[in-house]
């Protein structure tokens, strides 16, 4: 069986960093493209970012560029999202989901999904 579990969310200020972390298991974890997706009370999922297979390609939503940066640990079955300067508009339950030998930044495509872990930033 397929899972995904983050870790590394936490309650910060705003100018703090997190490092969110999520271990995959029951895949195999080169054969997908892992992305990060975040959702706020009352409002839709939203992409935040993906990286490919091997860490070839990375991309971000205009919302987080510069301040998040995501990698991948092939050797460990992990995908990192390093969250740098928070706002407060970043609090949301953060997911990592899993894409089929994908590139996608649609939360339709990805196959396989976390439980979230809760960011809160305060002002």
């Amino acid at each position: 069986q397929v899972q995904l579990v983050e870790s590394g969310g936490g309650l910060v200020q705003a100018g703090d960093s997190l490092r969110l972390s999520c271990v995959v298991s029951g895949l195999t974890f080169t054969s997908y493209t892992m992305g990060w997706f975040r959702q706020a009370p009352g409002k839709e999922r939203e992409f935040v970012s993906f990286i490919s297979w091997n860490g070839g390609s990375t991309v971000y939503a205009d919302s987080v560029k510069g301040r998040f940066t995501v990698s991948r640990d092939n050797a460990r079955n992990r995908v990192y999202l390093q969250m740098n300067n928070l706002k407060p508009e970043d609090t949301a339950v953060y997911y990592c989901a899993a894409d089929w030998r994908g590139l996608a930044t649609l939360r339709e495509e990805y196959d396989y999904w976390g439980q979230g872990t809760q960011v809160t930033v305060s002002s």
